[in-house]
Formats: structure tokens, sequence, C-alpha cells
């Protein structure tokens, strides 16, 4: 045989021979990874094949499927009140993917989770039927919420403190999923990406904000546990204004003629005086401080409830200027609404925090429970003396203080004001907190935490009784079904 031809032979033969291999590989060790690449258009279009399951309030689908012409997606994603429930649901979209409950919950909506399979599926290779999120809002309790923030930029969460159901997430501005969930709408995503007001952030459940003096909560906490004193109503030995050790700079009180010297925790919160928690935080020290905040919900990690909340912090390696600082809510302090909520449902609750969950369970198609999340896990926080000296405080605080504006005629009350500084030399429109609980006679509670990031209001009239107070009473008078 030719030279020529024998060697062309040969290299003719270690082609089809590499080519064997490197289909052999892809069929046999990559083809896994290509069907789950994101990029592969043909699972977006078996996603979107069949109608998607819902995600259920109180019994009715926020959620929807509506055929579609012109393209190769059968399906697309619908929403009744998509701004109401943006927070909770967040989007599916053809083009962008999925957040929220969508995300967390992706393939029991498209149907492709193995705990939805049944023999009939896998004898005859048909597509499972879709399964349902079910939640634990309350879609009365999400209208108070989304309506007290209106045009307002903010966020509000309400618990249950006893069995920790979430009974509203709102996040304001808001936007309408379903203005996103074709295959065609990167447009409109642009749009709402380059807003100033931010819409697709989830304020209550991923944004962190100083939490100004609604932390003094979380202090007056561990002053009580750690036994700096026994009981709210003893007074402390407070200077006003107070200059923490290491630092000329003095910390004074908004109020310059409130009672705050040598106040008592009660009447430190009642009036919200900033020396006293600044001394208190310094004589704790802040390896205190961080133990208790610990176990309120702050420094453990991204929360799951079951979609990720951003991490709360209590800040570490301050001196003690700092650390007096911190004691107030400012310095480094980080809470998202979810977490300041958190704190206050412990308190009502005895001291004992119920796990935070906004699902209720996960079903089938035909409606049969695959995954739940039961109410009553609780862990222990403070002592129930003194959530019950706290709650007497925080009820001072509405009778008598400065919450004044979340007082609901025949229902116990208990809250807790703040007015968080930020931005360079605190240059930023400060936020408005407002953190609550109330009880009602027939034994029903809830927790609030509200927060204003921006109202339009001046400096001045920035205030947590004056914008957030308002909006929280509306959301307890709805959740205990208060006239």
């Amino acid at each position: 045989m030719n030279t020529t031809i024998r060697r062309a032979s040969v290299f003719c033969l270690l082609l089809v021979l590499a080519l064997l291999v490197r289909v052999t590989w892809v069929q046999a060790v990559d083809a896994k990874a290509l069907a789950d690449d994101k990029h592969n258009r043909r699972n977006i279009i078996a996603q979107y094949a069949n109608p998607l399951g819902d995600i259920i309030v109180a019994g009715k689908p926020v959620t929807g499927s509506k055929a579609t012409t012109g393209t190769d997606m059968k399906y697309r994603r619908t929403y009744t009140d998509g701004p109401l429930y943006a927070a909770v649901t967040g989007y599916s979209s053809q083009l962008l993917g999925a957040t929220q409950l969508e995300g967390a919950y992706q393939s029991i909506l498209d149907g492709t989770d193995s705990r939805l399979k049944s023999v009939k599926n896998a004898l005859t290779g048909t597509a499972s039927e879709a399964g349902d999120v079910v939640t634990t809002i309350d879609p009365a309790v999400q209208k108070a919420a989304y309506s007290g923030l209106g045009s307002k930029k903010g966020a509000a969460v309400a618990i249950d403190p006893a069995t920790g159901e979430i009974l509203a997430v709102v996040s304001t501005p808001s936007y309408d999923p379903s203005a996103i969930s074709g295959s065609s709408d990167g447009a409109a995503f642009t749009k709402l990406k380059n807003d100033s007001g931010n819409p697709l952030l989830n304020r209550a459940l991923r944004q962190t904000y100083p939490p100004g003096s609604a932390y003094k909560l979380v202090v007056a906490a561990s002053a009580l546990e750690n036994g700096l004193y026994d009981s709210v109503t003893e007074k402390t030995d407070t200077p006003s204004p107070y200059t923490a050790p290491g630092t000329s700079t003095p910390i004074t009180n908004e109020n310059t003629a409130a009672p705050c010297e040598n106040a008592s925790i009660q009447t430190a919160l009642q009036y919200s005086c900033n020396t006293v928690f600044a001394k208190i935080a310094v004589q704790l020290g802040q390896a205190k401080v961080a133990a208790t905040a610990k176990k309120f919900g702050f420094d453990t990690g991204r929360l799951y409830v079951p979609v990720w909340a951003a991490e709360s912090v209590y800040p570490t390696g301050m001196d003690q200027p700092q650390t007096a600082l911190s004691g107030i809510g400012q310095f480094s302090d980080t809470a998202t609404p979810l977490q300041m909520a958190m704190v206050v449902a412990a308190l009502a609750n005895g001291g004992e925090l119920a796990t935070p969950h906004m699902v209720s369970k996960v079903t089938d198609g035909n409606g049969k429970t695959i995954e739940s999340f039961p109410d009553g896990d609780t862990t222990r926080v403070v002592s129930k003396d003194t959530a019950e000296q706290l709650q007497r405080a925080m009820v001072n605080v509405v009778q008598n203080g400065t919450g004044t504006n979340a007082q609901i005629p025949g229902v116990e009350v208990g809250g807790k004001t703040g007015t968080a500084q930020h931005g360079e030399n605190n240059s930023g429109t400060p936020y408005a907190w407002f953190v609550s609980y109330a009880k009602g006679s027939d034994g029903k509670e809830v927790a609030v935490a509200v927060v204003v990031e921006q109202s339009g209001a001046a400096r001045s009239e920035v205030s947590g009784n004056g914008l957030a107070a308002p909006i929280a009473k509306s959301i307890m008078k709805t959740a205990l079904g208060s006239s």
C-alpha cells in the first residue's frame, strides 16, 4: 500500500476513534450535566410544557398558568394581585429563572421533583402532575401592610408569636411578576432593574438596616438576663449626657427634657433614652450583648423561612465608644424587618421564639402532603420573667411614651420606636422603625416590624411613631380582627 494512503488511513481511523470516544463520553458522562445546564433551552420548554402548580394563600391560588401562542413555550406564569404578593411569591420567568417561593420550590411547581412521581408515571414515562405550595400568609394582614406602606419605600413583616407563622411579608415599592414572566420580557426587567426605587429588592427579608432604638429591646433583655439589673423599674446610674470611656464626644438624648438621668429601663424605653442603653452596652460588654442578640437570631447565618433571608449582624471587634453606639442600634448594627419581628415575637411569647415560616406544607397534584412545616417548634431566648417585664415596659411605651400612635382600644399593645441614622456623617434621611406586638382578649396575638426607608417627609418629621406606628397599628388591628 502506498505510504501516503496508509498514513491517511491511519489518521482517518484515529479521527473516527476520537469521535467515538467523544460521543461515548458525552452520552455516558456529560449527559446529565448538559441536560441540567441552565442554558439548555429544552429544559425551559419542558418546564413550561404544562401548567405549573400554584402558590396558595388562604386556600386560594395567587398564581396561575396561561396558554401562549407564537412561542415554543406552551404556558407562562400569571399572578393574581401580583404586586401585593411579589415579596412572597417572587417571579417565575421563562427568560430570567425564578426567585423567592417560585425559586425555592421550582421542582415542585413544575412537576420534576422525584417525590411527585407515581408508579404510573414511572411505568408510562409520563410527566408528574405539578404540586402546590401552601403558605401561612393571611391575605387581610398582607393587604393591611401593603396599603399602609402605600407609596412609601419600606417593608413590613407580621408573625404569629405562638406558632411562628408569617402572616405578612411586604416590600415597597413592589412590581407585578406577570410583567416579566415571559420569554421576551427583557425590556420590562431592565426597566425594573434600573428603577431608582429598586422594586425587585425584597426589603422585608433581604435588606438589612441599622435598627436604631428598636434594638434597645435586645440590650434591655441582655441587662436583665445577665443580672445587671433585676427589674425594669430599678433606677440606673446614668448621667445625661453620657460620655463613653475612651472618647470625649458625649452621647445625648433626642428629647433633652426627658427624664433620662438615672432612668430605669422602663423609663428609658418610654422616652427612648440613648444615654441609658449606651452605658448598659458598655457595662455588659459586647460579648454579653452579642450572646443575647444571637439567641434572638442575629449572627446565625442566613435564615431559611423557607426562602433565604439576609443575616442580621451585631458587630464584633468594637472599642467602648463603638460598643456604646451599638447599644442604641447604631454603629454597624444591621437587621432585617424579619429579624426585628422575631425579637418582638419572642418577647410576646414569654421568651420563646417559635421558628418563623411562611409555608405550612407542600402538596402533590392530588393534595397529599409531601412536606410540612409544623407550628410550635420553639427555642428559649430569654426567661419568662424577662419577657414579661419587657412586655410591661413596651406597653408603657405605647400608653405613655414614644409609641402612642399604635394604641388600639381594648387591646394590649406593646411597642418600641426607632429612628435610625445612616449615611456618611448621618447625612441620609433617617429610617423610621416601629416594632410591636398586640394581644386580643380572645387569645389572638401578632408581632409586627415596620421600617419606612423613605416617605417624602422632611427630615425633622421622620419618626417611628409618626411614620411607622400607624402602619403597624393597621396591621395589628387586622390580624386580631379588631374594629
